[in-house]
């Protein structure tokens, strides 16, 4: 008898698992099926809505144009055979997930750019990974939030604050040429420029930003590594569609490496903002007369308020300085490698930059570039331009919105679809620049800048939302530019694992616009002087 009633309360609660499991499944389906639903329905109402923009071809109703977007040189390619058809826009899909509008005409670019602030949302497509390392900084955040922040944030942009920073970017710049220097007293022509400079903008902007001499350039930081071990994981995240779902990617390889990146650039910001917090109470609670140092970023927006007297707070100044940390060494980096390859294949345009940079120099007991030496570089000015033209650090932005916006032509954007401003499409569209292709600075002398569209040219966005820091780096690309040019020829380079067949650089779209495999160039000294000393150090 114990027997039977064993199996019998066996069989009963087996019975009751099931009934339980069955009821779960049951839940869990339903769930499923009503995602699937909202966001079939979704898809179908935003294929309506966006049938007024032309759709290039589509893998399926379904998938879209899943997988046809590249990060190649090939991708790339791709986009102008898309500017060339289109026009101005087309419509694009990621499956049913993403529903986008791309853009590359003036005409259609400026209504979006300069829309109200208060009406503009950035997106999750591209912005939302980073939202683990900046928060809800001044490039994330929206509304009224972003109004505020942007107040005040921007006296630490204004010119009497950069005026500051040049000496700090010859600095920087002398290391990184230093470095050259013992690569050819030992017979190294031939060097990687994304590298050093790369090395060379964080060193600088640790400088400006946190007063922080990290040596970077001579030897690793800590810090300095898991700054470009988070860029890396980012453009890594975006190429996999599985992993745009944090409950997926964090328990990954991937994942685990981003935390652990994270925590490092998190506390070394956190530390630097704390101890200078502090500080500035103790030199207001002391009153102190000391001589005070050039303030850095950190401290004017520590000591920034807005109408009603209020600042920042830790968790904020942090997440706006490391938003400065990753909008502004990768950006610039790129711009600087890109005009040093393309004055390196433009002999005669080096040379005449060369020249406007040694005239005024001319009489001088040091050759460093001032602040006010910025404004006398015309040529030097154009030939950056035309770089940022054609080769955009940056080779989109996107936006959503909060309502509706109509285009030219009748075309309406639905409200909550994502637009994404191609920033490249825009730069090389025949039916706004002449050879688009081509390098040509003197499309930016003032005379022949008449009748050009006024969106025509946007490697810093435009715009309330546009780059708050665009000042900064001008002025950063100028002084490295000219400082290099007046020590050293350029010529283009060979790729060392590729050999002399290697052909031109094949462009790489990643978080920024870099070269695969790198970008070499021959690097040659002016006033070669005594190599010897350089090699025996």
């Amino acid at each position: 008898m114990p027997f039977l009633q064993g199996v019998l309360s066996h069989v009963l609660s087996w019975t009751g698992l099931c009934q339980v499991l069955f009821v779960v499944w049951t839940l869990l389906g339903a769930v499923v099926l009503v995602w699937t639903t909202k966001l079939l329905v979704r898809h179908v109402w935003y294929t309506h809505r966006l049938s007024c923009f032309s759709k290039p071809h589509a893998n399926s109703w379904l998938l879209g144009h899943l997988g046809q977007m590249q990060s190649t040189e090939e991708g790339l390619q791709h986009v102008d055979e898309l500017v060339q058809t289109y026009k101005h826009s087309c419509s694009w899909f990621l499956g049913p997930f993403y529903h986008l509008v791309r853009l590359f005409h003036p005409d259609y670019v400026k209504p979006l750019l300069m829309a109200p602030a208060s009406i503009t949302v950035k997106d999750e497509l591209i912005y939302g990974h980073l939202r683990p390392w900046l928060g809800q900084s001044l490039l994330l955040s929206n509304g009224e939030e972003w109004s505020r922040k942007r107040r005040l944030l921007t006296p630490a942009f204004h010119f009497d604050i950069l005026r500051n920073y040049v000496a700090i970017f010859n600095t920087s710049t002398n290391t990184m040429h230093d470095k050259w220097r013992h690569h050819l007293a030992v017979g190294t022509t031939n060097l990687e420029m994304f590298d050093h400079v790369t090395l060379m903008t964080l060193d600088s902007l640790l400088k400006c930003a946190f007063s922080y001499n990290s040596n970077c350039q001579q030897s690793t930081s800590e810090y300095v590594s898991a700054i470009v071990e988070l860029s890396d994981l980012i453009i890594d995240r975006r190429q996999k569609i599985l992993h745009h779902w944090d409950w997926i990617y964090w328990k990954t390889k991937q994942g685990k490496r981003f935390k652990k990146a994270l925590s490092i650039v998190h506390r070394f910001t956190r530390e630097v903002v704390q101890k200078r917090r502090a500080l500035i109470s103790q030199q207001r609670e002391t009153e102190t007369t000391a001589p005070q140092k050039k303030k850095d970023f950190v401290d004017i927006i520590l000591l920034s308020r807005d109408e009603d007297g209020q600042g920042l707070t830790d968790e904020e100044i942090q997440a706006e300085a490391n938003t400065f940390m990753f909008a502004g060494h990768d950006t610039t980096a790129s711009a600087i490698c890109w005009t040093l390859y393309n004055l390196a294949r433009h002999d005669h345009y080096q040379e005449k930059c060369r020249q406007e940079v040694m005239e005024l120099m001319e009489g001088r007991d040091r050759h460093e570039i001032e602040w006010e030496d910025l404004s006398n570089l015309p040529f030097t000015t154009m030939c950056i331009r035309e770089s940022l033209r054609l080769h955009s650090p940056v080779q989109a932005v996107t936006r959503k919105y909060t309502q509706d916006m109509t285009l030219p032509g009748d075309c309406t954007v639905p409200k909550g679809a994502i637009c994404l401003v191609s920033i490249y499409g825009t730069h090389h569209n025949p039916t706004v620049w002449t050879n688009p292709h081509e390098f040509h600075p003197l499309r930016f002398d003032p005379t022949n800048k008449e009748g050009l569209a006024s969106h025509a040219f946007i490697p810093f966005s435009s715009g309330p939302r546009n780059c708050i820091g665009q000042k900064f780096a001008l002025a950063e690309l100028r002084v490295v530019v000219a400082l290099t040019l007046l020590r050293f020829r350029l010529t283009p380079g060979v790729n060392p694992e590729l050999g002399p067949s290697s052909g031109e650089v094949r462009r790489l779209p990643q978080l920024v616009l870099r070269a695969e495999g790198g970008m070499w160039l021959q690097v040659e000294p002016l006033t070669p002087g005594n190599m010897e000393e350089w090699q025996d150090e």
